[in-house]
């Protein structure tokens, strides 16, 4: 039984190799959609409450930190700059994937193929999206291994045509138990004017808690002054962007209406996106105006 065993995950690898297309990075997600209309990704935060605790988690955060789109065109220590992800065809072969945190991932195996995209640094996310069946994998601390399959610090698999959260308590590949790829900034969304999400940003230091969305706390610190995961900020009505370029004002367009979701520790107001050829960096760098005096946490309850 072993014998076969061995002989069946072979077989298994080899197909994935000799048969896997390449696949696409970026550049939408065919007909799928990014989560439901009513998902909480796309809900308006502009006309919502101030939070009884938004002056505590700026101030936090860091007030006079400036904000950082983390994303934008070329290298940076060798990698792109910014979260990448790939399509593939509901065709692509699927590979055994091993995880850390078992107990709170999807189980494999995983649509990956062997040249899929591998976020830069330490997180190094891995987002594929299977354009015809509108299932969404990613994965956090993802390596390719010498025999083929992958191992991963979490993962998570997601419908993309439904609401559904995980389950209360449950990391995904992010911190929050959240996707990734529904809150990036992409550049086909900001071309075309408008971007109809929240944005996915980080702070350095978080509460050892979480609100609805999030399902999951990354902290062992029990301080209400610093913010859950899942706190929601939105860019306040009456920051002027008119000398903004065409590629921050429609992202900080979007801060104003959609807001942004804490959703992993790292420096402060560090916007996520897709890198691309296509961004205008100096562009980009007229967000770094704004500063955490600029915002102000929504109470979604």
């Amino acid at each position: 039984m072993r014998i076969q065993a061995v002989l069946v995950w072979m077989v298994v690898l080899v197909t994935a190799c000799v048969s896997s297309p390449h696949p696409t990075v970026g550049g939408g997600t065919g007909s799928c959609p990014l989560f439901p209309a009513d998902s909480f990704w796309n809900a308006r935060v502009d006309q919502l409450p101030v939070h009884p605790r938004s002056a505590a988690w700026q101030n936090s955060i860091g007030i006079n930190s400036v904000v950082h789109p983390d994303f934008g065109a070329g290298l940076w220590e060798g990698s792109p700059i910014g979260i990448p992800y790939a399509t593939v065809s509901g065709a692509q072969a699927k590979v055994p994937i091993s995880f850390d945190y078992a107990g709170e991932s999807d189980p494999g195996p995983y649509p990956f193929p062997a040249d899929v995209p591998v976020e830069g640094g330490s997180d190094r996310h891995v987002i594929v999206v299977d354009t015809d069946n509108c299932l969404l994998y990613e994965t956090f601390d993802s390596h390719l291994l010498g025999n083929g399959s992958w191992s991963a610090g979490s993962g998570a698999r997601w419908n993309l045509r439904s609401n559904a959260l995980r389950p209360a308590g449950w990391t995904s590949a992010d911190a929050a138990g959240l996707a990734i790829l529904p809150g990036l900034v992409r550049y086909e969304e900001v071309a075309a004017g408008q971007i109809d999400h929240m944005v996915r940003f980080t702070a350095p230091r978080t509460q050892r808690g979480f609100v609805w969305p999030a399902r999951h706390f990354a902290s062992s610190e029990d301080d209400p002054d610093l913010p859950p995961m899942g706190a929601v900020f939105r860019l306040r009505p009456e920051v002027d962007l008119s000398g903004f370029s065409p590629q921050a004002r429609v992202i900080a367009r979007a801060l104003k209406i959609h807001g942004m979701i804490l959703a992993d520790n790292g420096a402060p107001w560090f916007l996520s996106g897709v890198p691309d050829a296509r961004w205008d960096n100096d562009g980009l760098r007229d967000l770094r105006s704004l500063t955490g005096t600029d915002f102000e946490a929504v109470d979604m309850s």
